[in-house]
């Protein structure tokens, strides 16, 4: 066989795996073969893409290179096989069907932002998209939140329902457009649409209602506001009543809330830089097709309300992510609220009923739009720490986040997570899928959204768990689910999980240190652990340095209420301290003294607690993490000169006393600012004292941080810097949370490490 030319035309099979679906991929293909002048064809095969590709055997080559050169760039090919083949001769290159029922790598793409060329259609009167609120094409628009099955194909989304009108069909079969076998396109005429309602009116049309919300914004109303994986709760974020309002009937009377800008200046962030000062690399973040929240530090004497985020020194900065997002803010004119539009610690709301049924108290309207949101995506959470943007939470546009595994499963397992900030992972063979953010689970709502992810991830990706992994603490949730799933049940120590989700890269064989540092987690022996030093590598554990324990008066409301933590080791100590609070401490007192509710922890986040109560910040928190959010932004550490704390070796183990900070957090001729730093240097520098102290007895080549204490940029950097004064290489997870969010994860890597000596029958739980 040969073409016009008489080279003789080769046939050639090429399969690539990766990100390929949901990005546009196909019809990049389509193009780049017909710029080759290539016959054949090219089929998604659940998420994988192979192509027949027939040419002379020099253009087939060059072909090859450049589809992964020039791939899309939301895509990420990675070259499985090219097989040289006898093929009957094709006439033209065409997309086929996508096939179905075949073992292959699926890839679930996440939900995207609207890219540059849509946001300039958007703007354009000319175009007939102009101003339409769900304007996308291949490469942006929502993915993960409307995919009810694989492959990602228009009848198995939820824009199924939204039959193609003739003009949005004619470019979605014409390879030459950039809406070609794009699957959520619509328009206007086809396509989903607005409605805003406010209890005297309901206003329908995208023009009518998205104007009747901005004049409602402006007026000084609270608005839930629908987008691609939840609903949003919206109000002027430079005015202080409505803001206030919104926190006190959430209820949400502290917690920082989130900031959505619009888009202004050649770069798109004059309107940020009005009121933060970004880094380069948080300027980079907040553009990124995933467009998360990025922590970023506020300037002084900008437009926001104070209440945005009281007593903290950042904020979290958001840019539109949707076409609706651009039209509103750039609407409106100004910085908006935009924080999760949810119960406070549940999943985010997704249906116009749930809404209007559960937070119309909260609210003084809603924009809702008709496209079905099969699952909540909340929004992600980064904060630059030790130099590098991290993630606090997995949310729209990251996730699922897909790793590797360094050491396969011998059959997939779902890890179901701890209680707090839960998150779900799948894994099998050497991959490991880990969800969005779900929530704490301590509601209903919370369950039935867990459970909803188990399935999904399972039916999408086309893997059935065997086993189940769960925390080891009995009152989870997630664990009482896990017991009575009918799955062979294997149980991780909490900080374990840490851990192995921290030393998931290092090389086979390595002995390294984790420091696992956060509020409480069920340890081995049954006691609350939190400030572990753990020596070994995944699968092998053990523990050789800790905190002093202490006991926590009123057990779980010590989370809550700082002050127990401090009168805990003031009363441990032997010191008569009165906590200032409307309560009656002398109960808890009593309790503690007969050792009754009263749980022994090691948890360096309750000894930050303590330390907010005892320099005066919080006493009873409002959200987790208050206090110590608190103390780190009014630390000064121009002259944080560290206490030193003790270090003794029991029972195997390096103990750090902590006994000498009550001194230093009390001393009142001490500014705050100065005893926070000091506080933030000391454990930093004892942190480091422990590390070279195990040191000397083994054979130690990695380091990581983890654990939600790390969450804490200021202490994070200095033990950074005091490890690697001394020589010692420090691992910080830059691709999952260091808190609950990146447990399960760490759950499946244990498992996987223990599977030599372990097996996957039904019995007693495998500890």
């Amino acid at each position: 066989m040969a073409d016009p030319s008489g080279r003789q035309t080769c046939s050639r099979r090429i399969r690539l795996s990766g990100h390929v679906q949901g990005v546009g991929f196909r019809p990049y293909v389509f193009r780049l073969a017909s710029e080759f002048g290539i016959k054949g064809w090219v089929q998604n095969q659940l998420g994988e893409v192979e192509i027949l590709a027939q040419a002379p055997a020099g253009t087939l080559d060059e072909f090859q290179q450049e589809l992964v050169s020039r791939a899309p760039p939301l895509s990420r090919p990675s070259l499985e096989s090219a097989t040289d083949t006898s093929e009957p001769t094709e006439t033209v290159f065409r997309i086929i069907d996508s096939a179905s029922g075949s073992e292959a790598r699926i890839h679930v793409p996440p939900d995207y932002f609207t890219c540059d060329d849509c946001v300039r259609e958007l703007k354009d009167p000319s175009d007939r998209r102009y101003r339409y609120p769900f304007i996308n094409c291949t490469q942006c628009g929502p993915r993960y939140t409307l995919i009810r099955a694989m492959p990602y194909d228009r009848p198995n989304t939820s824009m199924a329902e939204f039959p193609l009108c003739e003009s949005c069909l004619e470019e979605y079969r014409d390879p030459a457009d950039r809406r070609f076998h794009a699957e959520p396109v619509a328009c206007p005429v086809c396509g989903p649409s607005l409605a805003f309602a406010d209890g005297q009116r309901c206003v329908t049309g995208n023009e009518a209602a998205m104007a009747a919300c901005v004049e409602s914004l402006r007026s000084g109303a609270v608005i839930a506001v629908k987008g691609i994986g939840g609903y949003h709760l919206v109000c002027d974020a430079r005015s202080d009543e409505p803001v206030k309002r919104l926190r006190s009937t959430k209820p949400r009377p502290d917690k920082p809330l989130a900031v959505m800008f619009p888009m202004t200046g050649d770069d798109g962030l004059e309107a940020v830089r009005r009121e933060t000062d970004p880094e380069a690399s948080e300027a980079q973040r907040l553009i990124r097709p995933d467009r998360p929240i990025v922590l970023i530090k506020k300037r002084s004497g900008g437009s926001l309300s104070d209440l945005v985020a009281p007593g903290l020194g950042e904020i979290g900065v958001m840019l539109p992510y949707s076409p609706l997002h651009h039209l509103l803010t750039s609407e409106f004119g100004g910085p908006l609220i935009a924080t999760s539009g949810n119960i406070s610690g549940e999943p985010v709301l997704t249906e116009a009923d749930e809404v209007e049924a559960r937070i119309a108290r909260v609210v003084d309207g809603y924009l809702h739009h008709d496209r079905p949101i099969v699952r909540p995506a909340d929004d992600s959470v980064f904060r630059r720490v030790a130099g590098q943007l991290r993630p606090l939470r997995l949310g729209r546009g990251v996730a699922p986040v897909e790793l590797s595994l360094a050491q396969p499963l011998t059959a997939p397992v779902l890890a179901v997570g701890g209680h707090m900030k839960n998150t779900i992972a799948l894994g099998w063979g050497d991959r490991v899928v880990i969800s969005p953010h779900i929530g704490d689970m301590g509601s209903a709502r919370s369950v039935r959204v867990f459970e909803q992810v188990v399935t999904d991830l399972q039916t999408l990706y086309g893997v059935r768990a065997e086993s189940v992994i769960a925390d080891a603490h009995p009152d989870y949730a997630t664990h009482r689910w896990a017991r009575q799933s009918g799955l062979p049940l294997t149980l991780v120590p909490h900080h374990f999980a840490h851990a192995s989700a921290a030393a998931r890269h290092w090389p086979a064989e390595t002995t390294g240190i984790v420091f696992a540092w956060d509020g409480v987690g069920y340890g081995p022996d049954g006691t609350l652990w939190g400030g572990e030093t753990l020596l070994g590598r995944p699968g092998q554990w053990r523990r050789a340095g800790r905190l002093r324990s202490f006991r926590l008066p009123g057990g779980d409301r010590a989370g809550r209420e700082p002050w127990r933590s401090a009168a805990a080791i003031c009363w441990e100590s032997g010191r008569a301290w009165r906590p200032i609070v409307d309560s009656d401490w002398r109960l808890a007192k009593e309790a503690w003294d007969r050792k009754i509710n009263a749980s022994e922890t090691t948890a360096v986040g309750r000894l930050f607690d303590a330390a907010a109560s005892l320099t005066g910040l919080v006493q009873v928190a409002s959200f987790e993490g208050q206090g110590p959010m608190q103390l780190e932004a009014v630390a000064d550490l121009d002259n944080a000169e560290p206490v030193n704390l003790p270090l003794e070796r029991l029972s195997g183990e390096w103990v750090t006393d902590w006994e000498p900070l009550i001194d230093l957090l009390l001393d009142e001729e001490l500014p705050v600012s100065v005893r926070a730093g000091r506080f933030h240097a000391s454990l930093a520098t004892n942190l480091a004292d422990q590390a070279e102290a195990i040191g000397r007895s083994s054979a130690v080549s990695r380091i990581a941080l983890t654990g939600g204490v790390f969450q804490n940029r200021l202490l994070t950097e200095l033990a950074r810097a005091a490890l690697e004064e001394r020589g010692l290489q420090v691992d910080i997870d830059d691709e999952l949370p260091v808190n609950d969010g990146g447990l399960c994860a760490g759950q499946v890597v244990e498992y996987a490490a223990r599977q030599p000596v372990s097996s996957l029958t039904p019995g007693p739980d495998r500890q």
